[in-house]
């Protein structure tokens, strides 16, 4: 059956079995890349028209509706992006003689300062970590999280060999199975430690039940065999609310950009977060000088002693 026959559900499964097996693509990314293909095949279908037919102005077109929906710069840039992928792959294969997105150029991506915490409120979030029901491995999990900056993902799926022997690095297994070394806290290492010892504990009493072994740090009965991203997402909205912290600002992400701000602010160059932080450019780091740059100002603005008279003058 020729590619043109072939439905467009069938491109879109070819292309994301590819990508895990080519690129090591993480099972996030490839969601999204279905999610967004899925949806460029729902906007064709009713036109009649399907992956091998669409042209640039079909495909400008839909950016334009997306626009349109009210959809964000980042949404928007990241279909156009699985657009091209899949017309990259479709070229490779021989399906199509020309990709029809590779001159459209994205909308760009917001420069929106990204939301932090500030470390009271960090030291809140781990308070209420150690004074929660299963304290040690709660504990483990934020003070990682503060200490290395890792993404969620990358967080619960840890493996138990990484922990083993005390290390004061952390070997991080990252978007596209690059892996990076994390320097530990002591704070970290003492929790991780402590936690290691209680889940070999559990993990032997599951064996003599009959249960296999887990091989990740932080194991559970779930399908992913670790704790969830969902599950953990929810567990440090509880942590906010027995903190005294707005849940509305904490997220793992938001964790993970406390990390970064306050080793900036704490003299670290932007290299050395970059490479922590798993950035594959180092202008995706810089967005934390903005975070410093605005706090810097508003610092002066409410205790130089000039801003405070300009202020009175005014009033």
């Amino acid at each position: 059956m020729s590619a043109a026959a072939q439905p467009m559900a069938h491109w879109i499964q070819s292309f994301i079995e590819a990508q895990a097996a080519q690129l090591d693509a993480a099972t996030n990314t490839q969601l999204a890349y279905a999610r967004d293909l899925t949806d460029f095949a729902g906007w064709l279908a009713p036109k009649k028209l399907h992956f091998m037919t669409a042209t640039q102005d079909h495909v400008e077109s839909y950016l334009i509706d997306c626009d349109a929906l009210g959809l964000a710069k980042s949404t928007r840039a990241r279909r156009l992006s699985a657009i091209k992928q899949i017309y990259r792959f479709a070229f490779e294969e021989g399906w199509r003689e020309d990709n029809p997105a590779i001159r459209i150029k994205g909308p760009g991506r917001s420069k929106a300062l990204p939301k932090t915490l500030d470390i009271t409120e960090i030291e809140r979030l781990l308070d209420a970590a150690r004074g929660s029901k299963e304290a040690s491995r709660n504990t483990c999990l934020m003070e990682l999280l503060y200490a290395t900056g890792m993404r969620v993902t990358e967080l619960v799926s840890l493996p138990v060999s990484a922990a083993r022997g005390d290390p004061a690095m952390l070997l991080v297994r990252g978007k596209g199975g690059k892996e990076r070394m994390v320097p530990l806290s002591p704070p970290a290492r003492d929790a991780m430690a402590a936690w290691l010892k209680m889940r070999d504990k559990q993990d032997e009493l599951a064996q003599k039940k009959g249960a296999a072994s887990s091989k990740f740090l932080f194991p559970s009965r779930g399908v992913a065999g670790h704790l969830t991203r969902h599950r953990f997402f929810g567990m440090i909205k509880e942590f906010a609310v027995a903190g005294g912290v707005s849940p509305a600002k904490v997220t793992p992400h938001t964790i993970r950009h406390a990390f970064a701000t306050h080793l900036l602010a704490g003299g670290a160059d932007l290299r050395s977060i970059q490479t922590m932080l798993g950035h594959a450019d180092v202008a995706t780091t810089e967005i934390y000088t903005h975070v410093l740059d605005e706090r810097l100002t508003a610092l002066v603005m409410d205790h130089h002693p000039m801003s405070r008279k300009e202020s009175k003058s005014k009033g």
